[in-house]
């Protein structure tokens, strides 16, 4: 299967060639990674399975943000400590975007102008639910940040996952949304003027003498929102979706030559699977600029969900975790294997030691060479 490293591989030296004096350090370390990810440069650990007694050679992965290798464990490891995190209750998913004129520039003052983006949704967000007439009270947000369109273009955009409701001024009553406003938590329409309001005051405070560009007054400000199912383990099927997500998936790279490559993607209009044919230095230039700076966060908890409030949280969750009936006792199933066996797949292997990248070149090399005796090598499950 073809993979982003392939393409990387393929013509990522020429690219960093051409561009080496505009290109970011955080996108020269992306490429390195990428390349250098689940191969014998990353060095790895040799394992054994303790059924079959077959070796195996295991790459370290990268584990670079922007390697799409490395987004699903990223992934599964943070959901499982969210899991604790989660109130009983339903969520809302909603959706910040910024309109095309103001694009360019957060794109060139990403340090400055992407936080403010997140204050700007949250407080927005968490203004009109204080208001008595829709909540009353205070609530937190899960904030991922994407910066992409489906066929890569530049378009930042804020995924915020809140509980429906919220804490009263007394700190210990929760108020839950009202079952009149199933599909919104608040009214997007005022949700989008004030979201426009206070992202222009602070993007002009962060950027003081810089000027804006024109956007018409007449124009609307997408805010999007729609609830979430109910229960803990649909609630963190839905924010895999969106967290540790970047911005193409090996999945999506068709195909390649000395000149273009080809991906797939979902046309939001139509909803129906199309490819794109890009030359080889603009699909770079696409997936590069959504690289994130180093230092910059693209996963916030605000307010309730913050780690300042989390004696709070587990309040709250006490306070509205369900009476539960006991169930029946039923056969509890085998633990599914952590590192399963390629070989046989039904143990788990064992780590025998570390290696270190020389000497994972060494084994790769004597391999190809086709020694007998030599485990071969894989990269982890």
């Amino acid at each position: 299967m073809l993979r982003l490293a392939d393409v990387l591989r393929r013509h990522g030296p020429a690219y960093m060639e051409r561009h080496c004096a505009s290109m970011l350090p955080s996108h020269v370390h992306a490429v390195k990674a990428i390349l250098r990810c689940r191969t014998p440069e990353m060095g790895g650990h040799l394992a054994k399975c303790p059924r079959c007694e077959t070796e195996h050679l295991l790459y370290h992965s990268c584990r670079h943000r922007a390697c799409p290798r490395c987004g699903h464990d990223s992934t599964t490891r943070w959901l499982a400590g969210q899991r604790e995190l989660l109130l009983p209750v339903p969520y809302f998913h909603v959706v910040f975007t910024l309109p095309a004129e103001l694009r360019r520039i957060v794109r060139s003052h990403q340090r400055a102008l992407l936080p403010v983006l997140f204050r700007a949704a949250f407080t927005s967000l968490a203004r009109l639910c204080a208001d008595p007439h829709f909540l009353g009270g205070r609530i937190g947000a899960l904030a991922v940040l994407h910066t992409w369109t489906r066929t890569l273009e530049w378009h930042p955009h804020v995924h915020m996952l809140v509980p429906g409701g919220a804490l009263a001024a007394d700190g210990r009553t929760w108020i839950p949304a009202p079952r009149r406003r199933t599909r919104y938590l608040v009214p997007v329409k005022a949700l989008a003027k004030l979201f426009r309001g206070r992202f222009l005051h602070l993007a002009r405070r962060a950027l003081p003498g810089v000027a804006f560009p024109h956007i018409p007054w007449g124009k609307s400000w997408i805010v999007f929102a729609k609830p979430v199912v109910h229960g803990a383990e649909k609630v963190l099927e839905y924010l895999g979706r969106y967290v540790h997500k970047t911005a193409i998936s090996d999945q999506a790279v068709v195909a390649t030559d000395d000149r273009t490559v080809t991906f797939g993607y979902r046309d939001s209009r139509d909803q129906r699977r199309k490819t794109m044919n890009l030359p080889a230095d603009e699909f770079l230039r696409r997936f590069l600029q959504h690289v994130p700076l180093k230092g910059l966060h693209r996963i916030r908890a605000l307010g309730l969900l913050h780690p300042a409030h989390r004696d709070t949280l587990r309040r709250l969750q006490l306070l509205l975790a369900p009476r539960q009936r006991p169930e029946p006792h039923t056969a509890e199933q085998p633990p599914r294997p952590r590192l399963p066996c390629p070989a046989c797949r039904q143990a788990s292997l064992v780590l025998v030691r570390r290696l270190s990248p020389e000497e994972c070149v060494a084994r790769a090399n004597a391999a190809a060479a086709g020694p007998a005796g030599l485990p071969p090598a894989r990269a982890p499950p």
